[in-house]
């Protein structure tokens, strides 16, 4: 393939060498708060006298050369405003939106006003927020067009990291677990975003969202608005461009684990359409590398854009995927492989989300609206031994079924100096699950006394119910816009829960307030209560008949955040900000004593057991953030985290939660080359992860039937593995014909092949011919593991990830 490669872009090479070739941008600019198109809208390449103005419709378009451009629109009586690294290719052009803020005093003569337009603050969310660019997602080093991955480059965003070795993309937000954060794409809420989530949490290894369909991501840590709900460590909002409303393009990219194709254009004159389909090969390399796992995705996604008139627009959206994770036998074995064989479950999922929205612009604001539905789809399967579809052996099974029916809306209107929103949201939830689990078998010393129960988790549930909810947000500026001030309400309740309809147990206000000291320094302060509906799989979980955990309250979290935001130059941002979060109402498990907010970091799922909702946890420190955008070539961030965080179990006592890595550092660095040389790196620091010793009694009488040790709560997250650190490195080559472009990128993850260290895993010696397990008297292993011999793997390897591959657009 690789010869076919070189060959096909060397006749191309030859044939266009000496061409010219342009780009095009297509875009559009709005009011900010009224969504209403502006006419007249100077937009100009920053440093150049070339540009152009927006016409009736409020559209642009530019032509010009190929390369990367930072774009500037400006208008009388508004703060002008930047895109940086614009990439023109002569493949597709690029979409760009221009959402303009007024500006405090209405100029009578020409003045020279300071570009902020870096800062992504808002007023209802002064703080704790970044942006990332569709640029800045795709040439990530080590991302592999995964948003998920890009992300651990923005300050208090870790990942499983520590505890995994880097091969899942779990977010961790300022030391909470995964399963606290939400997400949306174009305003509708996207519960699952990774192929093989873990059921109760979020995470996976691989992203399913195209990246060819984002204009921006916007991450806010803290400050949410009132309008998100089930949000306790972040909100993640994924902004979708729109198709090319003159012609049909799109982009075919091939990568050393996957294939992919997007196409976009013209439907009509008053509507567009993006559609994309992806296929993985991970279980054709993983084969011939002769790996157990066999790890196999497909993933779809559209967008449909029509303009009903001028005022009102309705948007048709999808996402969706299907994985497959299975397991062969490889053909040399090891002790490491056969731990993979006989610790993880076959995974088997599919979800969807589908939804509308419309957006009606009203006097002086607009209307939301939306009505979506998800659905996830889980089976997994666990054999003892590996003894697949031997039902005498099987040790889990769980068929569950999450839906969710969503209508949502939103009215956003402004009076003088005054902004307020407000709307409401009602879900109509199934849950379902098929659920055997065998924790332990029942074993017996030599005098037939049981020294060991069975315990057997068996149960078959279904459950539906309503949640609704409401909120109120309201915005002022003050001293010609140097203080801005937010307050927000919101409550949710359910039909389910015990106090589930009681509107005062959740009632969640924030306040935000912000003052510009000067053009270049802004302080900044934030307060918040917040709060999250227990996950399904707590609320369906049945014993004895009965739903156990149906007194389940809400978690809670309480936000306290300050900071200082710098903006030395216009393309330059530095933020340092402090934070405390404190938790109430966790769920601990009632049968090992534990936070859940330590789990959520492994394949399969959690939550099918009892809980109390006695939880407590707190969260606190210091971030650092620097980001550079595009300058003679340039651009960068880095970010320090300095954090502490801790959660208590059915004791009540504080203890380091899974995810406190106390130190979190990010750098990436670009550099644009002429003829289309683009240079990446990136390095990814984290402080030893937190973890649980094993019980080496118990894990040798329970190995067989779980295919893992056992853990030893009573020492809790008592020892730390090695710090965690990866540098990525990415070289990107572009070639520009007249309608087509290719991008042929190499991308090597963990670069300088350190080796850093995952939990450590419990399994028994093998023979040498791996033709079963060695035991102290040379006789077969005993069911209770008994004469086994205990192998504590170390799983300290230097894995690296080479990904070879090109994109053709055209």
């Amino acid at each position: 393939m690789k010869t076919h490669l070189f060959a096909l872009l060397l006749i191309v090479s030859l044939t266009n060498a000496f061409a010219q070739n342009t780009g095009t941008i297509l875009g559009s600019v709005r009011d900010k708060r009224t969504q209403e198109t502006l006419i007249g809208v100077t937009v100009q390449i920053e440093g150049t006298t070339q540009g152009t103005t927006t016409d009736v419709d409020g559209k642009f378009k530019l032509t010009l050369p190929v390369g990367s451009y930072n774009l500037k629109a400006s208008f009388v009586g508004y703060k002008t405003a930047s895109k940086f690294n614009v990439v023109l290719t002569s493949g597709n052009a690029q979409q760009i939106t221009f959402d303009l803020e007024e500006e405090a005093v209405q100029l009578t003569e020409a003045k020279v006003v300071y570009n902020r337009s870096i800062s992504v603050a808002s007023v209802e969310t002064p703080n704790s927020i970044q942006k990332l660019t569709t640029e800045e997602i795709k040439n990530n080093p080590g991302g592999n067009f995964d948003i998920s991955r890009v992300i651990q480059v923005l300050p208090g965003v870790g990942g499983t990291a520590g505890s995994v070795g880097g091969f899942r993309n779990d977010l961790i937000i300022r030391g909470g677990g995964p399963n606290e954060n939400v997400f949306y794409l174009d305003g509708i809420e996207i519960p699952v975003i990774n192929h093989f989530a873990t059921q109760g949490s979020s995470g996976g290894p691989t992203g399913i969202l195209n990246v060819s369909f984002i204009e921006d991501a916007t991450l806010s840590s803290s400050s949410f608005n009132a309008r998100y709900d089930n949000a306790l460590s972040s909100v993640l909002q994924f902004r979708q461009r729109e198709g090319n409303p003159e012609r049909l393009q799109g982009n075919f990219r091939v990568s050393s684990t996957e294939v992919a194709g997007t196409f976009e254009g013209p439907l009509s004159p008053k509507t567009t359409f993006l559609a994309s389909v992806r296929r993985s090969y991970l279980q054709f390399l993983f084969k011939a590398i002769d790996l157990p796992i066999r790890p196999n995705y497909w993933d779809f996604q559209y967008k449909v854009t029509h303009k009903l008139n001028k005022k009102t627009t309705l948007t048709a959206i999808g996402v969706g995927a299907i994985d497959e994770f299975s397991f062969a036998v490889p053909k040399e074995s090891s002790p490491e492989k056969e731990y993979v064989l006989r610790s993880n479950p076959t995974i088997n999922q599919w979800n969807y989300t589908t939804g509308f929205s419309l957006k009606r612009l009203l006097e002086n604001g607009y209307l939301n609206v939306s009505l979506s539905r998800n659905m996830f789809n889980n089976r997994l399967d666990r054999f003892e031994d590996n003894r697949q579809g031997d039902e005498n052996y099987r040790a889990l099974k769980s068929i569950s079924n999450e839906i969710e029916n969503k209508l949502r809306l939103d009215v956003n209107k402004f009076v003088g100096k005054w902004e307020y929103s407000y709307g409401a949201m009602l879900q109509y939830v199934k849950y379902n699950n098929d659920f055997f689990n065998v924790l332990r078998r029942e074993v017996k010393n030599t005098q037939g006394q049981v020294v060991q129960p069975a315990v057997n988790i068996v149960f078959n549930t279904a459950v539906d119910f309503f949640k609704f909810g409401a909120f109120a947000q309201v915005n002022r500026k003050l001293l010609d816009d140097r203080l801005n001030l937010s307050a927000g309400l919101r409550t949710d309740m359910n039909s389910f829960t015990s106090d589930g309809n009681n509107p005062l147990e959740t009632i969640s206000p924030r306040l935000s307030a912000s003052y510009q000291l000067s053009d270049k320094w802004r302080l900044n302060a934030s307060v918040g209560r917040y709060f999250k509906t227990p996950i399904y799989t707590v609320l369906g979980y049945k014993q004895d008949g009965n739903f156990v955990n149906k007194s389940s309250k809400y978690i809670r979290s309480d936000h306290l955040v300050a900071g200082l935001e710098f903006i030395p130059t216009p393309t330059t941002r530095i933020t340092l900000e402090g934070f405390v979060k404190q938790y109430d109402n966790y769920p601990v498990s009632v049968r090992d004593g534990i936070s859940l907010a330590n789990q959520g970091g492994n394949f399969g799922a959690i939550g099918n057991e009892a809980v109390l909702s006695t939880g407590k946890g707190r969260s606190r420190g210091l971030e650092f953030f620097f980001q550079q955008k595009l300058t003679k070539n340039f651009f960068g961030v880095f970010s320090y985290t300095l954090f502490r965080s801790e959660f208590s179990g059915k004791d009540g006592k504080y203890v380091a939660s899974a995810w406190d890595t106390r130190n979190l550092i990010s750098t990436q660095l670009g550099y644009k080359f002429k003829k289309g040389w683009e240079l990446g790196l990136k390095w990814l620091y984290q402080g030893g992860a937190p973890y649980t010793p094993y019980d080496l009694a118990a894990s040798q009488r329970n190995y067989l039937t779980t295919g893992v040790g056992t853990e030893d709560y009573a020492r809790l997250n008592s020892l730390r593995l090695k710090s965690f650190s990866r540098v990525d490195f990415r070289i990107d080559k572009k070639w520009n014909y007249k309608k087509t472009s290719i991008d042929l990128f190499f991308d090597l993850q963990n670069a300088l092949l350190t080796a850093n260290p995952a939990l450590p895993q419990y399994t028994f010696e093998r023979l040498a011919d791996n033709s079963g397990f060695r035991t102290t008297d040379g006789q077969a292993l005993r069911s209770d593991g008994s004469n086994g011999i205990p192998l504590i793997l170390a799983n300290e390897d230097a894995n690296f990830t080479p990904a070879l591959g090109f994109v053709i657009e055209f």
